[in-house]
């Protein structure tokens, strides 16, 4: 009987999923942790509140199930980073692996989970997560490193063009502005998609945007078009969703019910202002000097990139790389520069109207 028992443990645990590794990063007031499963896993979350008496700090944990430990993967996990002390992880039961963040303090905190792959992601939030005093923008150039993006008809890879209009919003706006601009990255490295947010997160942006060049089968389209993160049932939109994210479309919709409970604490109605305004001048910048600007609008889809960011978000489609005509535009360091133009006037108008109505100002002296 015992023998029996044993049997059945074991292949229970055999038959769990994978649990490959754990990630993190972290900044005073936030960290994000996630963790890499081989296949789809259901998860709980529970929370132990501290109890300083006894010097026992508060303790959020999720198990994971079913899944089984792999050997290489580390037990326990040093962070130290002024809000989470460490991550322990272990084999709760023969299909439930537990993850524990030891945390200094917990203001609020939130799970969930990303496929292709199959991940769990955790965001603890301290007492100490404030906005800094200097108004911050953290532009996101898409892409990168192994991953090239699309691909122009001539060989123009999306990652370098990106790069290029980012570096000139970042000048445009430290010159004229005299925010504090963030790159997610600075050269041709690759980025996972949820650390990107992280990154927005981490440095306490007060606004993201991820900059992308659009592509089409359809070699003919063409256009500018911004997005906010919602839901939606345009065909076309969860295509590109789907192509941005790196998953098969038929995964888009499983997403989008996971984004449900992400919609009710994301900044949706100020996204879509904000996509409103960097759309506007976009289009306007870019008919000062090329004509068949085409304007695609605003619209709304699943991007993984914008999950989980605690300020208003939008991912700008700035040109169809795949058609000639507009990949010739993009070689043009003139184009770009009415890109970069465009982007820099939408984030100063959505801004103004915000501080308008909130009674202050985030802008610098003239210089």
């Amino acid at each position: 009987m015992f023998l029996a028992l044993l049997w059945v443990l074991v292949g229970a645990v055999e038959a769990a999923v994978p649990v490959k590794g754990v990630r993190w990063w972290a900044a005073p007031g936030y960290t994000r942790v996630v963790v890499d499963l081989g296949a789809e896993a259901s998860f709980q979350v529970g929370l132990l509140r501290g109890d300083p008496q006894r010097g026992k700090p508060p303790r959020l944990y999720v198990d994971i199930s079913p899944v089984r430990l792999e050997r290489n993967v580390p037990r326990e996990v040093s962070i130290r980073d002024g809000l989470c002390r460490r991550v322990r992880l272990g084999q709760f039961s023969p299909q439930t692996v537990r993850v524990v963040l030891d945390l200094r303090d917990l203001k609020d905190h939130h799970v969930f989970a990303l496929e292709d792959p199959y991940r769990v992601v955790i965001d603890v939030y301290g007492e100490g997560y404030r906005r800094e005093k200097t108004f911050t923008v953290v532009v996101d150039p898409g892409h990168g490193g192994r991953d090239p993006g699309a691909i122009g008809p001539t060989g123009l890879k999306e990652k370098d063009v990106v790069l290029k209009i980012a570096k000139r919003v970042r000048d445009k706006i430290r010159r004229r502005l005299g925010w504090r601009v963030v790159l997610t990255r600075e050269g041709d490295r690759y980025i996972p998609l949820e650390q990107r947010t992280a990154i927005a997160n981490a440095r306490k942006g007060d606004l993201f945007l991820s900059i992308h060049c659009n592509a089409s089968r359809r070699r003919s389209r063409r256009g500018v078009e911004t997005y906010f993160l919602s839901f939606t049932t345009d065909k076309q939109a969860l295509r590109l969703a789907a192509r941005e994210n790196g998953v098969p479309p038929s995964k888009i919709d499983a997403l989008q019910l996971i984004l449900y409970d992400l919609m009710l604490r994301a900044k949706v109605e100020e996204s879509r202002k904000f996509a409103l305004h960097v759309q506007r001048e976009l289009v306007r910048s870019l008919r000062r000097r090329y004509a068949r600007v085409i304007n695609l609008g605003v619209k709304q889809a699943p991007f993984l990139v914008l999950v989980g960011a605690k300020m208003p978000s939008i991912l700008a489609e700035v040109s169809f790389i795949s058609n000639r005509t507009e990949e010739r535009r993009l070689r043009d360091p003139r184009y770009l520069d009415l890109l970069a133009e465009g982007i820099t006037q939408g984030l100063r108008r959505y801004v103004e109207g915000a501080t308008q109505l909130a009674g202050f100002s985030v802008f610098a002296p003239s210089r």
